[in-house]
């Protein structure tokens, strides 16, 4: 059982004890978010040696986010469903649905447990924000969490001409309510709309792109390092992709593990597996289904 407990410490960031439920926990939206956050890391001299305390990495400058390129076009209507794997069995499933609206186009995920993991720990999660196609622009980032007795409303919303961003929470158990306020540059990515955006620039093994993204009230500058050309077979057929790692140098998801996104090797650039490989397991999401309405 001592994985689930490192699981769940990783999710959570919790050190206290754990009860029988929460170790039996995969927290399937926790695997999602990391992915969703875009960011990897590799292990800290501090975790290799508790009492050193290195000199903190240099910061990398926050870039401009570059506009989407002109020649590249989001379908009207999306839908992308993955089946989520944890090592010997599959855990849940995540829908992605994008819709197109003007300039706009706006993105939803969902995440819900299945199987013996939604008998001992129920998880629904639904997750929404929304970008400029012609600026990449983020709109804002929102997202309602049930996680067994845990229920969370939270709502980020971005003021580009005051250079503000506010996040408004709300624990729906509790019934209690939190405010935060920080400043935010010109332009910024969103953790799930980044996925979307980056569909939108040019992916060339040996490369690396670079845009600004909204972390927790923080903005960190995020990676987007293209590698090699790999054939995926997955449930939606077999595609000749293009394997990406997201890097990120600070922000609160840094330590949780490597991350890949597989983007199909042409122009639409569509996701047809994402990774994320942590030190207790891999959580890997294939293709299922693509549905253009």
């Amino acid at each position: 059982m001592r994985h689930w407990r490192y699981a769940w410490r990783w999710a959570t960031g919790s050190n206290a004890g754990l009860g029988i439920r929460e170790r039996v926990n995969l927290k399937l939206a926790s695997f999602i978010v990391p992915l969703l956050g875009l960011v990897a890391s590799s292990v800290t001299t501090a975790q290799i040696f508790p009492g050193a305390k290195p000199a903190p990495p240099p910061q990398r400058p926050i870039p401009v986010l570059a506009a989407p390129e002109p020649s590249f076009v989001y379908p009207p209507h999306e839908t992308l469903t993955f089946t989520v794997d944890w090592r010997v069995f599959t855990a849940g499933t995540a829908v992605f649905h994008l819709d197109k609206n003007g300039t706009m186009e706006r993105v939803t995920a969902t995440a819900d447990s299945t199987g013996a993991v939604n008998m001992l720990f129920p998880v629904v999660d639904r997750f929404q924000a929304g970008f400029d196609v012609q600026t990449g622009c983020s709109t804002g980032f929102n997202k309602q969490i049930q996680e067994g007795r845990r229920k969370i409303a939270s709502d980020l919303t971005f003021d580009y001409a005051h250079g503000h961003q506010t996040q408004n929470e709300r624990n729906l158990v509790k019934g209690t309510a939190t405010r935060k306020d920080a400043n935010i540059p010109a332009c910024v990515s969103d953790s799930l709309s980044s996925i979307f955006y980056e569909q939108s620039q040019p992916i060339t093994p040996g490369q690396t792109t670079y845009f600004p993204l909204a972390d927790s009230m923080r903005t960190i500058t995020v990676g987007m390092k293209a590698e090699t050309r790999e054939e995926i077979k997955t449930p939606a057929g077999t595609f000749q992709t293009i394997k990406v790692e997201a890097t990120a140098d600070e922000g609160v998801v840094k330590n949780r593990g490597h991350i890949w996104i597989w983007y199909t090797d042409d122009t639409r650039h569509l996701p047809v597996q994402m990774q994320a490989r942590l030190f207790w397991g891999t959580i890997t999401f294939h293709l299922q289904s693509i549905e253009m309405q």
